[in-house]
């Protein structure tokens, strides 16, 4: 068959497979090191949180109800089981409440899939180093991500979810690299989780089943790279087929070259941001401009009359449709939900998001003042200021304020610096660890790269909450 796929990409699944074999901690530089060890945290942060919720709980209820041989721990004191249960419930609880790190071209959330099965494997083989760890996890950041890149917003367009999808391949690459698969099994790797790779967007209007995405990804990573391991084989050139080929099914729009443009020498890893806000980051800058005006003109919710947003056609899509107080899913990915939080509040976090405040008469009042609309002038600047927002308040007296944020906070472009990923931490597990371990956590991640072993860090995570 003839595809405009073949002639651009012959052997880049190969490619990527012997990258991921290869790479060697020596290999990373100081800015993508910098920023796994950050990430390590922060999904640890959204890993802990993840598992007190009920979503979650439900998911690990099954997995124990179950049995399977205790290799690995379920993170917050849920017992062992399989490496590949464990990340099922620990990937699960990565994505569980709109908070884990996000790549804005691949649209991948990639801490919350490798952070999980590098530790779970780790685990399993009786301990690993801190470098081990960090050399997995940015095998399958690169991987991952470049595969999101490649696929385009296309994927999103076309209703596929990209954690479930592209971020498969972060989970295979991770778990190949820690159980150190050559090329040519990691290829097998690649070629068999893109086979599993799903995930669909619909449910983001409600449906808990959008956080088990993750942790089917991971799940499917895992019994990848085992699989591979075992000689089990899989599509040779699966991202590059021309037909039934992730790129050629999954994506209208693809761009195949981004498969392995600058492979060693641009580092994605380094691209990767946090969340100051628990709720879809497409969001962050509308609802960052909205508490920066308030704040500034001190103006109460009462005091605005209306406030109307501009957006990229993606965001629009994403997150602009009819709030309705289906859930807290939809509630984290809906724009009007979230910008009156921040007009009550001052605040879109953990508070914000709980079931109670759902349906709280002073947020559905303040909806009705809000009005979205795609903006040209964001959407002729392309993809990479698809998170960019233009906001207007107009008073009861009669003033007007405006507001253009083109590159949200915690993104690459404005970054959160470093104690702000450290107090975010603290905010999301305070509830899951005692004073003294949080600290803990904090210095073994920030020292990470010098770990001779890591089991010290995988016992603070799999303690009962609030273990002293």
């Amino acid at each position: 068959m003839n595809s405009p796929l073949a002639p651009l990409l012959e052997n880049a699944t190969r490619d990527l497979a012997a990258f991921a074999s290869r790479l060697k901690f020596e290999d990373i530089p100081a800015a993508a090191l910098e920023r796994i060890k950050d990430s390590a945290l922060d999904s640890i942060g959204c890993c802990l949180h993840g598992v007190t919720l009920p979503w979650t709980r439900k998911v690990q209820e099954l997995v124990l109800a179950e049995g399977a041989l205790p290799a690995a721990s379920i993170f917050g004191g849920g017992g062992k089981t399989s490496v590949s249960q464990a990340v099922l419930v620990n990937g699960t609880a990565g994505h569980a409440f709109e908070l884990d790190d996000i790549h804005k071209e691949s649209i991948v959330h990639p801490g919350s899939l490798a952070l999980p099965v590098a530790v779970a494997l780790a685990e399993s083989a009786g301990g690993a180093s801190g470098r081990d760890l960090i050399t997995a996890m940015v095998a399958g950041y690169e991987i991952g991500t470049r595969v999101g890149n490649a696929a385009t917003m296309s994927l999103f367009l076309c209703g596929f979810h990209p954690q479930g999808t592209s971020g498969a391949f972060v989970a295979a690459a991770t778990a190949g690299r820690m159980l150190g698969l050559d090329p040519a099994q990691m290829q097998h790797a690649l070629g068999i989780v893109g086979s599993q790779a799903a995930g669909l967007m619909a449910a983001q209007e409600g449906a808990m089943v959008k956080r088990f995405h993750c942790g089917r990804a991971a799940q499917s990573g895992v019994y990848s790279a085992l699989l591979a391991r075992r000689g089990f084989t899989g599509i040779a050139n699966v991202l590059e087929a021309p037909y039934g080929g992730y790129l050629s099914s999954l994506s209208d729009k693809p761009v195949p070259a981004k498969l392995t443009a600058g492979l060693g020498t641009v580092w994605e890893t380094a691209n990767v941001g946090y969340k100051p806000h628990a709720a879809v980051t497409s969001i962050h800058t509308a609802l960052d401009a909205l508490a920066d005006l308030m704040r500034e003109n001190r103006l109460a919710a009462d005091d605005i009359a209306r406030v109307d947003v501009g957006l990229s056609h993606m965001t629009h899509v994403h997150c602009a449709w009819q709030y309705q107080a289906q859930g807290v899913t939809a509630a984290q990915m809906n724009l009007f939900y979230g910008l009156a939080a921040i007009a009550i509040d001052g605040a879109a976090f953990v508070e914000q998001y709980r079931e109670e405040r759902l349906r709280d008469p002073r947020i559905l009042d303040f909806i009705a003042r809000i009005h979205a609309s795609v903006d040209p002038g964001i959407e002729a600047r392309g993809p990479a200021f698809r998170h960019a927002a233009r906001l207007k308040i107009s008073t009861r007296d009669g003033h007007a304020f405006s507001r253009e944020i083109l590159h949200r906070r915690g993104s690459p472009e404005n970054p959160l610096k470093p104690g702000d990923i450290e107090y975010k931490f603290r905010n999301v597990a305070r509830d899951c660890l005692a004073p003294r371990r949080l600290e803990r956590v904090i210095e073994l991640c920030g020292n990470l790269d010098h770990l001779a072993d890591t089991r010290e860090l995988t016992a603070i995570l799999a303690a009962p909450a609030g273990e002293a």
